[in-house]
């Protein structure tokens, strides 16, 4: 089998995605997987202790970044500065229901002090309001943090928060996410009503193919939950247990 570079979307060649010999590979070891976690503290009560605990970890573990609240943005990158793990960031967090200026605002901010990965919530209001009218408000709205985060060599990743949208919404708020520019579609916030799910996971891999990355986030706390949305076709897992799953698999491989 090939070596996978785990650690980008996957945005080039055939359609289908092999999710069997990606995860195959990013469970064969430690250091695979921590290639393709994205290592969280998002709760609001983090302190500066606990954001720099984290920066800590993602350059020990080299995780695939350090997800921080917009705040902590300067502190994760001067803390992290020559580890080569890039900081990450959420955008219109954890509603999507702010202004779409505002969400540009953020990014123009955040990608300025240095973040590279942007997960930005998408507005879920007017994705269920269901007119073409809306469809594209939802669109511009993602097309606005896209361009400018690209612009500054950073990526991002639309959160659709899954757990309020029916099926239907589902695919209907990839195909605008994808038509918009993300390199990942995020399932979850984890503030809201559920988190992931490998049904969900297995939707918008189907939906993206090798298009973008698929990204699974909320609830993801133990090896086992790893495996089985990697397996669904993730590319990328969002969790504030990344150190925990990562022992997991290494009393697994001693």
């Amino acid at each position: 089998m090939s070596t996978l570079s785990i650690s980008e979307p996957l945005s080039n060649g055939p359609e289908s995605f092999d999710a069997a010999a990606f995860s195959a590979h990013a469970l064969s070891s430690p250091q695979n997987l921590a290639a393709v976690l994205d290592h969280t503290l998002l709760k609001p009560d983090a302190t500066r202790a606990q954001v720099l605990q984290l920066c800590h970890e993602a350059a020990e573990h080299r995780f695939a970044c350090a997800m921080v609240n917009p705040t902590w943005v300067s502190l994760a990158v001067a803390a992290l500065a020559g580890t080569g793990i890039p900081v990450g960031v959420v955008v219109g967090f954890p509603l999507g229901a702010t202004l779409s200026s505002s969400k540009r605002d953020e990014t123009a901010r955040v990608v300025k002090q240095g973040a590279h990965d942007v997960d930005m919530v998408l507005n879920i209001g007017f994705l269920k309001s269901g007119t073409a009218a809306d469809y594209n408000v939802v669109r511009q709205d993602i097309r606005g943090v896209v361009d400018l985060a690209h612009a500054a060599g950073a990526i991002v990743k639309v959160i659709l928060e899954t757990c309020l949208l029916n099926f239907e919404e589902k695919l209907r708020a990839a195909e605008i996410a994808l038509s918009a520019g993300a390199d990942f579609l995020k399932t979850s916030t984890g503030f809201s009503t559920g988190g992931a799910t490998a049904d969900d996971i297995s939707l918008l891999r189907g939906a993206a193919g090798r298009r973008a990355g698929v990204k699974a986030s909320g609830g993801i706390r133990s090896l086992a939950d790893a495996a089985v949305m990697l397996r669904a076709g993730a590319s990328r897992i969002g969790a504030s247990a990344s150190v925990r799953i990562l022992a997991e698999l290494s009393a697994q491989t001693v």
